[in-house]
């Protein structure tokens, strides 16, 4: 599922400039075409294929566009892609007994995406519709009951960072309690979730302290959505800790955010460089749970933001964490496409 990714070539777009400030600028027409290009590609990959014409949902490509492109729309307009990755989502989420995976850790990492997703879309509408009731039903089927991981979901694990290695599962239960928090009606305080928010809550809290800065930075943005996650110490630990990893350069490098001593599978050296991903994701993270942008630490941040905008391509820089690969070929631009789409959020979001 997330192992699938995407991009395709993009037209070239006379780009819509905001200034940013200090002769700083990034272009939203130009991100737009990068995401809506790389959805495309994606909805007829091959191997993102699935029953029925229908497609996979990832962590690197489809759930950071499904996010991060209506922040777009004022600016630029919908694009077509939107609309299709929407409705490709409610379709696996209205017949999920045909065409759900076929393993537990598919099951589960599809039905957080699906919910998350499902649950913006009505955030934006203010109302809860039957097609994401049906996705949060199936959420909530496959949530584990008993064991380490209670309250979680199982998860993905080719031993590929930051999304898909033995870490992950408290990275989906995260974004699960986005989902839940982001569904609007006061879903989260249903009296028929109770239990099963009692449980995703008791899971994120007992085991918070031993995450990576990359999930600890998702139970930013989680407890945002559902207070008491964190508590105000705790949350001030975890912003602290994670401007410590901040560079000169006003940027994060995903190498030092997640799990200590992390190499790659090919024997190359991690990049040394700032990156999209990191800083996007972060950033993103730390506005969401109330850090401003006259803050000096994400002042800094989202300058970075806007000077590392490819000029041409209109997405951001990242590089695999699991081995060297062609920053030009499909797969190579997985990174960037996640990158895009947290740097979109981030920089739309400044407040």
């Amino acid at each position: 599922m997330m192992r699938l990714c995407v991009l395709v070539g993009l037209a070239v777009v006379a780009p819509v400039v905001l200034s940013a400030g200090a002769g700083e600028q990034w272009s939203p027409r130009s991100a737009a075409a990068y995401l809506d290009g790389r959805a495309e590609w994606w909805m007829t990959w091959k191997p993102a294929m699935r029953e029925q014409g229908t497609f996979c949902i990832s962590c690197h490509t489809t759930m950071p566009f499904a996010l991060a492109r209506p922040a777009l729309d004022a600016e630029v307009g919908a694009g077509g892609a939107d609309g299709r990755v929407v409705a490709g989502i409610e379709r696996r989420a209205r017949e999920w007994k045909e065409l759900q995976g076929k393993t537990p850790e598919a099951k589960g990492s599809e039905a957080v995406l699906n919910a998350l997703v499902l649950a913006s879309v009505d955030a934006r509408a203010g109302k809860l519709s039957d097609v994401t009731r049906e996705a949060f039903a199936n959420l909530w089927e496959l949530q584990v009951t008993d064991g380490e991981e209670k309250g979680a979901w199982k998860w993905y694990d080719f031993h590929e960072q930051p999304w898909e290695a033995d870490d992950s599962p408290y990275w989906g239960a995260a974004l699960a309690a986005v989902a839940v928090g982001t569904a609007p009606e006061g879903y989260a305080s249903w009296p028929e979730n109770r239990e099963r928010v009692k449980m995703l809550t008791g899971h994120l809290r007992a085991n918070a302290a031993k995450q990576s800065l990359f999930d600890r930075a998702a139970l930013l943005w989680a407890a945002a959505k559902m207070p008491g996650l964190l508590t105000g110490e705790e949350r001030a630990d975890v912003i602290r800790d994670v401007f410590a990893r901040q560079r000169a350069d006003g940027g994060w490098r995903s190498a030092t955010l997640v799990v200590d001593g992390w190499k790659r599978m090919d024997g190359t050296a991690l990049d040394t460089e700032s990156d999209g991903y990191a800083t996007g994701f972060v950033t993103y993270a730390m506005e969401q749970a109330g850090v401003r942008s006259s803050d000096i630490g994400l002042a800094r941040a989202l300058a970075w933001l806007r000077r590392n905008q490819d000029a041409v391509g209109g997405g951001w820089p990242a590089m695999s964490l699991n081995k060297q690969r062609d920053p030009n070929s499909d797969i190579g631009r997985f990174m960037r496409d996640a990158a895009t789409g947290y740097a979109v959020l981030a920089l739309t979001g400044a407040r």
